[in-house]
């Protein structure tokens, strides 16, 4: 069976004709950059150096996905962003931090995202054989009560001595100390370029007016599209978001600047529609859009990855960074859901819509 047949059979009927045939009409595919076999050429005539041009072209190439433009990045800090107890409690074997970078080549991801602890530790082992991106900041659930902060856990410079060609950071666009989280990490982005490193940003919303009633636009594709634009401005050389999965959330909370004829003239509420808002709000793609895989939830696991990467895909996206899918179950089939994931990056049939 050709894999784009499996696609479908794993999809449905219903839902392959959904996701496989739909075609962008209110941001055509002829507007969007993808970035193809070379995705260094975008930041050819800009102020990124040499050495970081070397390094994205390291993240970009390497894998079952290297040379085709798009990524599937390992991440897997959630034992510091969930607590590792409830984390790892599914599959304890990651309690060893070494097997997150084992699971990673065995899958063929482009690069392994991690904590400094987890990647430090094997960093002469391992950081010449897959890409490190190393994750500066993070939130902790220890305070109590709770508080959803980023703060930095290391030095750029400390990525930069353990061999990662990028870091990552997290920035909760919205919230009271979202102000504080953009000087650092666009300072942390332009000494990682500095250095020859790429940056990745997690552009997360969050800010408890966000959730009304029974409707949360955290994952709004406007409110997630803008943070987007606001993680490109500070020089993210990919941006990594949630895949959106409703829409008018400047209008509805009535913040913000909005039109309704804006919502009219950009989107639908396709899936696909929404997650192309993200990729223009991304320079038209220029700079690529990985969508997270999300939680676990299970035997639909493999269905909804492939969703998910599928809505990407077709939209314009980069690739995917999917964690939780993949650790939380054994060895094996961790593998075996990234590659599925990869297939359909690897599948011309599944086209730009």
């Amino acid at each position: 069976m050709e894999y784009i047949d499996q696609i479908r059979e794993i999809l449905g009927k219903k839902d392959a004709k959904y996701y496989l045939e739909h075609t962008c009409k209110k941001i055509p595919a002829d507007r969007i950059k993808v970035l193809g076999p070379g995705p260094v050429e975008t930041f050819i005539n800009s102020d990124r150096n040499i050495q970081t041009l070397r390094s994205l072209a390291q993240l970009y190439n390497h894998g079952n996905l290297g040379g085709t433009g798009y990524l599937n990045i390992l991440p897997i800090d959630q034992g510091i962003e969930h607590s590792a107890a409830f984390s790892f409690y599914k599959n304890k074997d990651y309690f060893d931090p070494e097997n997150i970078i084992k699971l990673a080549i065995e899958a063929g991801c482009n690069g392994v995202a991690s904590t400094f602890g987890v990647l430090g530790l094997h960093a002469r082992k391992y950081a010449h054989k897959i890409p490190f991106v190393v994750k500066i900041n993070h939130n902790e659930l220890l305070t109590y009560p709770n508080k959803y902060d980023q703060i930095p856990y290391g030095t750029v410079k400390e990525a930069w001595n353990m061999g990662a060609v990028a870091i990552g950071a997290t920035i909760y666009f919205g919230s009271k100390e979202s102000n504080r989280q953009i000087v650092e990490i666009a300072e942390a982005f332009e000494e990682a370029h500095q250095l020859g490193m790429g940056t990745i940003l997690w552009c997360y919303t969050r800010n408890s007016s966000f959730k009304t009633g029974d409707k949360d636009y955290h994952s709004a594709a406007d409110l997630t599209g803008q943070a987007n634009h606001l993680g490109v401005t500070i020089k993210a050389d990919v941006i990594k978001q949630k895949l959106p999965e409703t829409n008018y959330g400047f209008r509805d909370i009535n913040f913000g600047k909005y039109d309704d004829e804006m919502y009219e003239s950009l989107t639908t509420d396709h899936p696909i529609d929404l997650c192309r808002l993200q990729v223009a709000n991304c320079y038209m793609g220029k700079i690529g859009l990985i969508n997270s895989g999300g939680g676990s939830k299970g035997e639909s696991d493999v269905k909804e990855a492939i969703r998910t990467a599928v809505i990407n895909k077709r939209a314009g996206g980069a690739g995917l960074i999917m964690g939780r899918k993949a650790f939380q179950r054994p060895l094996k089939e961790g593998v075996e859901i990234l590659n599925s994931v990869q297939q359909v990056y690897l599948e011309d049939e599944v086209t730009i819509a």
